[in-house]
């Protein structure tokens, strides 16, 4: 399969790699320090899981190069999705996936009016991972999962071609009939998580025993919880408890890449976790006051310090 990855940071770096080493024809758009040492030594995965290699790796800064391919690994930061979107039609054919692998809950909803609903699907990453020099990515941690389907719950051929794939690659992947479930069940979490790590300037290991930190956490999932039912979504009735367990189950040392992001100056995507829970908990009438804390908390840190 011919495989784009929009955006090579901890995310796409990782999956793409992997992919790869699966015999994938991958191509990383990337930019700056990071891509020219992806085009002279290669991309470097240092993982618990094992450290890879890529060399030679395809990279560029031009989607207009690449041509038509089958998937799409789309992972842009939140601000970028519009912009980035439009970029990458020239890679869209009329059987290409577009995966989206941002850590919101919108990204798929902002992508169908620039690429057409035949093109997106959803998409959910689950990988703790980071830039930490140009052309090199580690990962904290070894769960490595990409959760993905079609928004309209079909298993469609595009979709069992790329699982299979995923599969050889060796990570945990699943092809979803209930994307959007899916997709909530990370928001949920990261929303709370992201924001009380990056408030906190800590790792998880840190807070989630915390016994002044514990019922803080509680409120921003059940406040995320009651907004995602107050939309519709189809949450489990566990809903809270399968967030608390993946918490309490998470690496000690793993940090949300929104307190990565603040830790080193950068634009931070709150508006749309945190924030996204206070405007949908207004659109709803369902109170958010713990989400409205982080946010607020937040914002002045919103457009970067670097």
């Amino acid at each position: 399969m011919r495989i784009a990855v929009i955006g090579a940071g901890g995310v796409g770096g990782a999956f793409g790699a992997a992919l790869a080493k699966a015999s994938a024809d991958v191509t990383f758009v990337a930019r700056g320090a990071h891509l020219a040492a992806m085009k002279s030594v290669g991309l470097k995965i240092r993982s618990p899981r094992g450290d890879t290699h890529l060399a030679p790796t395809q990279a560029t800064d031009d989607p207009t190069t690449i041509g038509e391919v089958d998937i799409v690994l789309f992972c842009v930061k939140l601000w970028d999705v519009e912009i980035a979107g439009n970029h990458i039609k020239p890679l869209i054919g009329p059987e290409t996936a577009v995966i989206p692998l941002q850590n919101g809950i919108d990204a798929h909803e902002r992508l169908l009016p620039i690429l057409g609903p035949r093109a997106v699907m959803g998409g959910v990453a689950q990988i703790s991972a980071a830039i930490t020099a140009p052309g090199e990515i580690t990962q904290t941690g070894t769960f490595m999962r990409m959760i993905f389907g079609e928004l309209d719950g079909s298993r469609s051929e595009r979709a069992e071609r790329f699982l299979a794939l995923c599969q050889r690659a060796g990570f945990d992947a699943t092809l979803s009939e209930a994307i959007l479930t899916e997709l909530w069940m990370k928001f949920i979490l990261l929303s709370s998580n992201a924001g009380m790590m990056a408030l906190a300037r800590q790792p998880i290991g840190k807070l989630r025993d915390d016994p002044d930190m514990r019922p803080i956490f509680m409120a921003a999932y059940r406040e995320a919880i009651a907004v995602g039912r107050a939309k519709g979504i189809a949450l489990p009735a566990d809903a809270e408890d399968k967030v608390v367990d993946f918490t309490s189950h998470a690496p000690p040392a793993m940090k949300a890449s929104m307190a990565v992001d603040l830790d080193r100056g950068n634009r931070l995507e709150v508006p749309w976790l945190s924030g996204k829970v206070v405007e949908l908990g207004r659109q709803y009438g369902i109170p958010t006051p713990t989400h409205a804390m982080l946010y607020a908390m937040l914002k002045p840190y919103a457009m970067g310090t670097a």
